[in-house]
C-alpha cells in the first residue's frame, strides 16, 4: 500500500492547493478556549484573481418550485439550477442572521474523484447553506444533501462550521466522474480547545459510527457511510476499519502540503500553546512514513491553548510571517533592504534544474477579504454574532465589525462596486491595496505606520462592541427591529469612515515617503516664508550595504 501511495504523489495525480490559484487559513475557536464564551472561526480567500467585497444576501421568500442558478465562484461559469428552498436567511459575508458561519480551505486530493460534470462546488455549497441551516449540525446535513443530490464539482475542500455553541471541522471530496456524491468526515472540536486548517486535509483516524443522529449532542463524529468502503474500492486503503485515516487515503501529506500548509497551521498552534516544537521538522516538510504509507509525525486536529484566547489574538494570528523562526520571511534575503516578509509568485521556482521555494505565511499579498466571526451565544442572534470583516492582506488591513444581523451593507464594501479591473477610489478593496502595495516598497520604514493606525482602529472597535452589548441587548428585548437598526448603523458607519481613514493614510504615506526619503513637517519659522520639511534619507541600511559589496568587490569604491 505504501508503494501505491507513493507512486500517486511521484506521478502528481495528487491536486494540492499550492499550486491551485486559491489558499486559503482558517482558526477554530470553541466556547471553552475563548475568554468571552464566544465561539470564533477565521478565513482568508485567498487568490490573484479574487475582488475582495462584502456578500450580502438579505431573507427572501421564494414560490414552491422555483430555481435557483449556481454560478462557480472561482470562475463565475453557469453550472446548472437547483431547487430553492421558500424562505432563506440573511447573510453577512460568511455569516448568518442565526451565527452561522462558515470557511473553507481547499486541499486539492486526488485529481480523479474531481466531477467537472456536477452543479455544486464548493462556494456555492457554502453560500446556499448559510442561506438555509441555523446551526453547524444541520449545515452539515444541508451540505452533504446538497452534494449528494447535485454533485460535488470541486476538488477537495475542509470546512470550518460554526454556530453560537459548537464549532465543526469536516473534510469532503467527490467521488469521481459519473459517480455523483462526496466522501466526507466531520469532526467537533473539544470544548476548551481549538484548531486550524490551510489546505491541506487534516482528519487521520475517527469514531466510526453507525448512523448519522443530526440531533444527538453526544454524537461529535459524522461521515458518509462509504467513507471507508469507497476508499478500499478505488484502491486507496486496505486496512483495517479502525485504522482508516481520511487523510491519508484522500490526500495524502507531501512537501508542499506540509511546509506550504501545515506550517500555517503550527504558527497558530505555536503561539498559543507549548510543545510545538517536536512537530516543527514535519510543518518544514520532513515527513516520516509509516504503516499503509501514513505520515507518522504529523501535528493534532486540535489543541489545548495555555489561555484562553480572544478575539484580537485570531486578529493578529492571521498577519503571521513566520517571525520568530528560522523561516522568518522578513530576514532571509529575498526580504530585499527593507525587510519586506513577501515573496512574489510563482511560489516554486526552479535554478540549474533544481527545484526551489518560497515560504507561504498565513498573511500574503494575495488575499481577497478575510473575517474573524465571533459567535456569542449569550446574546440574541441578529445581534450576538459579529463579522469583523476586511480586503486585502490581513497584515495592513483593517477588521470592521458588522453585526450579522445588518439590513444593509458599507457602500465602500459592496459587492459589485469596484472590481479587479476596475479601480475605485472609493471602494474598500482598492483602497486598502493602495496602502499595502505601497509599504512592500520599503516595509520596514513604512509599516510602522501603518501598523499604528491599525491597531488604534481595532482597539478601538473591540472596546465599542463590547460596550454596546448591554445596551443593544436591552433595546432588542424592547424592540428587536430598533436593535437591528442600530446595529446596522453602528456598522455601516465604523466601515465606511475606515476606508475613509485609510484614503488619508495612503495620501499621508506617499507625502511621506515618496522619492525614497522621509519627510516630516517642520515648525513655522519667524521671517520665513516657507519652511522646508524635515528631511532623512535613510538609505538601504549597511547589512544591505555589505551584501552589495560582498558581491561586487570595488565596483563603487570611491578612489583617492
Amino acid at each position: 500500500m505504501k508503494k501505491i501511495l507513493l507512486r500517486f504523489l511521484m506521478l502528481g495525480v495528487l491536486v494540492s492547493a499550492y499550486s491551485a490559484g486559491i489558499a486559503c487559513t482558517n482558526f477554530l475557536v470553541t466556547k471553552g478556549a475563548s475568554k468571552d464564551g464566544s465561539t470564533m472561526i477565521s478565513y482568508a480567500a485567498d487568490s490573484h484573481l479574487l475582488y475582495g467585497e462584502l456578500y450580502y444576501r438579505p431573507a427572501a421568500d421564494y414560490p414552491k418550485g422555483t430555481m435557483v442558478k449556481v454560478y462557480e465562484w472561482d470562475t463565475g461559469k453557469f453550472r446548472g439550477e437547483i431547487s430553492q428552498v421558500e424562505h432563506t436567511y440573511s447573510v453577512v459575508g460568511n455569516v448568518n442572521e442565526h451565527q452561522l458561519a462558515i470557511g473553507e480551505t481547499t486541499y486539492g486530493g486526488r485529481s480523479e474523484l474531481r466531477d467537472t460534470s456536477a452543479i455544486v462546488d464548493y462556494g456555492s455549497l457554502i453560500y446556499l447553506t448559510l442561506q438555509r441551516a441555523k446551526t453547524a449540525r444541520e449545515a452539515i446535513k444541508v451540505m452533504t444533501e446538497l452534494v449528494a443530490e447535485y454533485g460535488y464539482a470541486s476538488s477537495g475542500e475542509s470546512f470550518s462550521i460554526a454556530d453560537a455553541n459548537e464549532v465543526w471541522y469536516m473534510e469532503l471530496i467527490g467521488k469521481g466522474p459519473n459517480n455523483k456524491g462526496a466522501v466526507w468526515v466531520a469532526r467537533m472540536i473539544p470544548d476548551g480547545y481549538i484548531s486550524a486548517h490551510a489546505n491541506q486535509a487534516r482528519i487521520t483516524t475517527f469514531p466510526k459510527a453507525k448512523k448519522n443522529k443530526w440531533d444527538d449532542p453526544k454524537q461529535t463524529t459524522f461521515h458518509s457511510k462509504d467513507v471507508i468502503s469507497f476508499a478500499r474500492e478505488m484502491g486507496y486503503y486496505d486496512g483495517k476499519d479502525e485504522d482508516f485515516s481520511f487523510s491519508d487515503s484522500y490526500a495524502p501529506v507531501g512537501f508542499g502540503g506540509a511546509r506550504f500548509c501545515e506550517m500555517r497551521v503550527w504558527a497558530f498552534f505555536n503561539d498559543i500553546t507549548t510543545g510545538m516544537d517536536k512537530y516543527w521538522e514535519y510543518a518544514k516538510g520532513n515527513i516520516e512514513h509509516g504503516e499503509h504509507g501514513y505520515a507518522n509525525n504529523r501535528m493534532p486536529l486540535w489543541v489545548k491553548p495555555t489561555e484562553k484566547v480572544d478575539v484580537y489574538t485570531v486578529i493578529e494570528n492571521m498577519r503571521n510571517h513566520l517571525e520568530g523562526t528560522e523561516l522568518d520571511m522578513s530576514k532571509d534575503i529575498g526580504a530585499g533592504p527593507f525587510g519586506n516578509p513577501y515573496r512574489w509568485r510563482p511560489l516554486t521556482w526552479e535554478v540549474d534544474g533544481v527545484e526551489y521555494c518560497n515560504e507561504r505565511a498565513t498573511a500574503t499579498q494575495q488575499t481577497a477579504f478575510s473575517f474573524v466571526a465571533q459567535l456569542r451565544s449569550w446574546m440574541p442572534d441578529p445581534i450576538g454574532g459579529i463579522n469583523w470583516f476586511s480586503v486585502d492582506d490581513a497584515a495592513t488591513t483593517v477588521y470592521v465589525p458588522l453585526y450579522c444581523g445588518i439590513t444593509e451593507s458599507p457602500k465602500s464594501f459592496t459587492e459589485g462596486f469596484g472590481s479587479l479591473m476596475d479601480f475605485n477610489y472609493d471602494a474598500a478593496f482598492w483602497v486598502f491595496n493602495l496602502v499595502s502595495n505601497y509599504t512592500y516598497t520599503r516595509y520596514n520604514l513604512i509599516y510602522p505606520d501603518v501598523r499604528e493606525v491599525q491597531q488604534s482602529l481595532e482597539k478601538r472597535y473591540i472596546k465599542e462592541t463590547v460596550e454596546m452589548q448591554d445596551k443593544l441587548q436591552a433595546m432588542y428585548e424592547k424592540n428587536p427591529e430598533e436593535a437591528i437598526a442600530m446595529a446596522t448603523k453602528y456598522s455601516v458607519e465604523t466601515a465606511d469612515k475606515t476606508t475613509e481613514r485609510y484614503q488619508r493614510l495612503f495620501e499621508s504615506l506617499f507625502v511621506k515617503y515618496m522619492d525614497g526619503n522621509v519627510k516630516e513637517k517642520a515648525e513655522p519659522k519667524e521671517n520665513y516664508k516657507y519652511v522646508n520639511p524635515n528631511l532623512e534619507q535613510p538609505g538601504y541600511g549597511e547589512a544591505w550595504y555589505r551584501k552589495i559589496i560582498e558581491e561586487t568587490g570595488d565596483q563603487f569604491k570611491m578612489k583617492e
